[in-house]
């Protein structure tokens, strides 16, 4: 349900934009205030899972999250919008890092990537069918139904949470920290208010600066907190883990590159090729049919090279996917376009399945839930923070010209793809500290090479 909405809602941007009346880069708070209300409450997802169980906080979060797609669905303006995408965020803070909890804790470690590679199977309906479905929708029927077409999966996830959920608590779960709580959300509010006014308004330097100045103080302060707290909301401690420092780290950079790119394609593709939304949601289809397929064949692919070598030459190679849209215009063939598409969903898929497994190689079950909350509250900062310096990047090479003037739109978009993929190809060497052993014990690479002799 998370898959399909964020992928309709990033084909309908353009035609959002129109009938709200506003520029299309004006609608990536829409999208942000989305992932940043998930960096701001996953943090507390962990603990509540193990305060209340994880059947009745994943319930809840299906719950709140269906809620925030009504209000979405019956917004008026793009501060409705907005307030409303944060209800949603809310609700799918707890969804994704809960069910993470419950297959950490139903599977021993050597069965992990096998288990989380089906469950996210299933998942990527959503993205396959995600945008040709909004594009449909935009194309037929009003923006709105985008959002209410998540209420029917709503309550069908509720039944099956009810009839197969697994109920795992810990009796023990300390006190909320809730000073923790505050600084940390209102630090990251504040950063990602900077990143999205920098580009949008016209604020002078000043107010940005001193804007800036606090949210970085929030964060220090949250980090001094933390080492004093006794049960601190984000055990930063766990980052002394080498493998999960690592996957944490690097995975955030690696997204700061990737993460503007669902939000780009629409725009490339309808607002500089002019192209309908639905034929525009289509030529996104191939990068969750290849990410399926990699979900196939990525477990022995981790287990024949390990993840060291894996996500150093596949994060390069995921920068070079993202520069290659740089050639991409009007008399691009459509074949060629699918093509592409289908290379970065496959390469970014890897790199998904190889980060996300690694965060897990070296923590204990006990601490699996601080783990999850903060590997995953990295995730949505980086797509969020992604967005906004893609927008950011977009804005800087149109230099005040008109957005929906293709001539103009198409080679800014150009500049932005090749940016963020430098971004991502750097990031590889963030991945080249990690030792040739590391993960194995999640990839079954040791057993494997044992086995060979």
């Amino acid at each position: 349900m998370e898959n399909l909405d964020a992928t309709i809602v990033n084909t309908a941007v353009p035609s959002m934009s129109a009938a709200l009346h506003v520029a299309p880069l004006s609608l990536k708070g829409v999208l942000t205030s989305y992932t940043l209300s998930l960096a701001v409450f996953i943090p507390i997802s962990g603990w509540m899972a193990d305060r209340f169980g994880t059947r009745r906080v994943f319930a809840a979060a299906v719950a709140v999250f269906s809620l925030g797609s009504l209000a979405c669905g019956l917004s008026l303006n793009v501060p409705m919008l907005v307030v409303s995408r944060v209800l949603q965020g809310i609700g799918g803070a707890m969804m994704t890092p809960v069910g993470r909890i419950a297959l950490v804790r139903s599977f021993p470690r050597s069965e992990l990537l096998a288990v989380m590679q089906f469950v996210v199977i299933p998942a990527l309906i959503g993205p396959l069918f995600g945008p040709l479905t909004g594009g449909l929708i935009v194309h037929w029927l009003p923006w709105r139904m985008i959002f209410l077409v998540n209420l029917p999966f709503g309550l069908i996830g509720l039944w099956m949470v009810r009839c197969y959920m697994p109920d795992f608590r810990d009796p023990a779960a300390p006190p909320l920290d809730r000073t923790g709580f505050v600084l940390f959300g209102a630090g990251i509010g504040m950063l990602s208010y900077v990143l999205e006014v920098f580009g949008e308004h016209n604020l002078s330097a000043g107010p940005i600066a001193a804007l800036t100045v606090l949210s970085i103080a929030l964060l220090a302060a949250y980090g001094w907190h933390a080492h004093q707290a006794t049960t601190p909301l984000l055990r930063l401690t766990l980052l002394r883990v080498r493998t999960f420092r690592v996957s944490v780290f690097g995975g955030f950079i690696t997204r700061l590159g990737f993460g503007g790119m669902p939000f780009l394609l629409p725009l490339l593709y309808q607002l500089g090729m002019g192209f309908p939304p639905w034929k525009a949601g289509l030529l996104t289809m191939p990068q969750a049919l290849a990410a399926m397929g990699m979900k196939v064949i990525g477990r022995k692919v981790l287990a024949r090279f390990g993840h060291r070598w894996v996500l150093i030459a596949n994060t390069a190679l995921v920068g070079v996917a993202i520069s290659l849209f740089t050639f991409i215009g009007r008399d691009t063939p459509i074949w060629c376009i699918l093509l592409m598409s289908f290379v970065l969903g496959f390469l970014s898929s890897l790199q998904f399945t190889s980060m996300n497994t690694l965060v897990y190689a070296d923590v204990d079950d006990r601490e699996a839930s601080q783990a999850g909350s903060i590997a995953s509250t990295a995730q949505q900062m980086s797509l969020s923070f992604g967005v906004a310096f893609a927008a950011l990047l977009v804005a800087w090479y149109l230099g005040g010209m008109d957005q929906t003037i293709a001539a103009q739109t198409i080679p800014a978009l150009h500049k932005a793809f090749l940016t963020m993929g430098a971004l991502t190809v750097v990031s590889s060497l963030v991945f080249s500290t990690l030792r040739s052993s590391d993960g194995n014990n999640v990839s079954n690479r040791v057993v494997r090479v044992v086995q060979a002799r």
